[in-house]
């Protein structure tokens, strides 16, 4: 087995920002034939109206909610691998957190398009601004939506800033190898870095104070996402179970989308083996056992707690999830959520590539079903039976929600030919310093500097 050096980093991750060969191009096609569904799906609904979905009395949130909800979470697993885990120091995050901090920034970009799709009158967008009365529209500042405003904007410019920061010094290496134009458009990038001891001093100051603020972040936009349902009165929403169990949930699902992504990469790039080892998808597929057992006791936790309220409402909600028109959508989230994970105790199942790419799968399937049954169940049966409603999947949310997918993924594609995807600068600083054991063949590569 060959020794992983300085050269090889620069040379595996240099080599994945070379031109597109054919199965780039026909995966792109692919995800660009989804999305222009998606977005013929969603004009249908602008000139049609929200008829087009399955939104009605009572459910007046459905698919473009849940789906709201489930790319927040998803957005969640980046700035913890790359933030908390930077904090803590944990050795496995250097080969993943590049690639997760972009499918953070992606992810909500996706998660807010969704605010404006269920609007239905998309050009009306800036009634979601919190800005003075001039249109005689007082800003309620005590409504959670609003308080989603604040809390998704401020994690998107502080994942985009925390996400560009961190790619300036690998900018910086990409440069010294580049020619032409590409040298012009990473240098510019990389603002004048020139891997000097003083520039590093700032750059790890400054990306030390971004983990610090995004910290909070983690634990609190989704927090503060799931308040849009506790903040109600309406049964199974009405809980201060909810801020736990959505964080959790977001990092269960994130992780999981994060192994969904880095399999394939690991594959298709050849030098990325040896640096995305199995023994860092181990140490996520131990993040999710860990926040898996949470999500689960936080199912259990839910019935106990309607049943001890001694509220008839809730107790008729939590029997209609398993029992009611909807149960098919209530047992298939506790298969791929409760019992999906489970294989994942045993060391065969956790360092097996194709087992962890489908578990990966089959969980992200399980925590959109769980938004699915938090958002619809409660509306279609709340308080009054004279409304009580099930709810019907229409074409244009089924189109509108791959198209979303779509979207995610062509951004993920163009990401990994324009920009570095493995953080170079910090994977040479898992290294043994070459000089220190006197290793030739391990000096840095002309040009390389870290």
């Amino acid at each position: 087995m060959s020794v992983l050096t300085y050269a090889k980093i620069n040379d595996s991750v240099i080599a994945s920002l070379e031109p597109p060969k054919y199965k780039w191009y026909l995966s792109m096609l692919i995800i660009l034939s989804a999305l222009g569904a998606g977005l013929f799906a969603l004009g249908y609904q602008i000139m049609h109206g929200l008829e087009g979905s399955g939104i009605t009395t009572p459910t007046f949130w459905g698919v473009y909610i849940t789906d709201f909800v489930f790319w927040v979470g998803i957005a969640h697993a980046g700035t913890l691998i790359s933030a908390v885990l930077f904090l803590t120091r944990a050795p496995f995050r250097t080969s993943i957190y590049r690639a997760s901090e972009a499918m953070t920034v992606f992810a909500v970009i996706t998660a807010g398009l969704f605010p404006l799709i269920h609007l239905g009158r998309i050009w009306n967008f800036y009634w979601f601004i919190p800005y003075p009365t001039q249109r005689m529209l007082w800003v309620n500042f005590k409504s959670p939506l609003l308080w989603d405003v604040f809390a998704v904007s401020t994690y998107m410019s502080v994942s985009i800033a925390f996400f560009l920061v961190g790619l300036v010094p690998d900018f910086a290496s990409v440069r010294d190898h580049a020619k032409g134009a590409k040298k012009y458009f990473y240098g510019l990038m990389a603002l004048g870095f020139r891997g000097t001891n003083i520039q590093w001093v700032h750059y790890m100051r400054g990306y030390l104070l971004f983990a610090a603020l995004a910290t909070p972040l983690v634990f609190s936009v989704h927090s503060i996402v799931s308040w849009d349902f506790a903040m109600s009165s309406i049964p199974g929403w009405h809980t201060t179970i909810f801020a736990p169990y959505f964080v959790a949930g977001a990092i269960f699902s994130g992780c999981a989308m994060v192994i969904t992504i880095m399999i394939p990469m690991r594959a298709i790039f050849p030098g990325f083996g040896k640096i995305i080892t199995v023994k860092h998808l181990e140490a996520l597929a131990k993040m999710i056992i860990f926040t898996g057992g949470i999500v689960t006791y936080a199912y259990s936790i839910e019935f106990f707690i309607a049943y001890y309220s001694g509220s008839q409402y809730e107790r008729a909600l939590f029997w209609y999830r398993p029992f009611g028109e909807l149960n098919g959508f209530f047992w298939l989230m506790v298969l791929c959520n409760c019992v999906g994970p489970i294989p994942l105790w045993r060391k065969k199942i956790r360092t097996n590539l194709v087992a962890l790419f489908i578990i990966s799968i089959v969980i992200n399937i399980g925590m959109w079903l769980e938004r699915f049954n938090i958002v619809v169940t409660s509306t279609a049966h709340d308080f009054i039976p004279f409304v009580w409603a099930g709810y019907t999947f229409q074409w244009v949310e089924i189109w509108v929600t791959v198209g979303s997918f779509a979207w995610f993924f062509m951004w993920f594609f163009m990401f990994v030919k324009l920009m570095p995807s493995l953080a170079i600068a910090e994977l040479k600083e898992g290294l043994t310093p070459p000089l220190r054991h006197k290793c030739q063949h391990c000096l840095p590569a002309s040009g390389s500097y870290r």
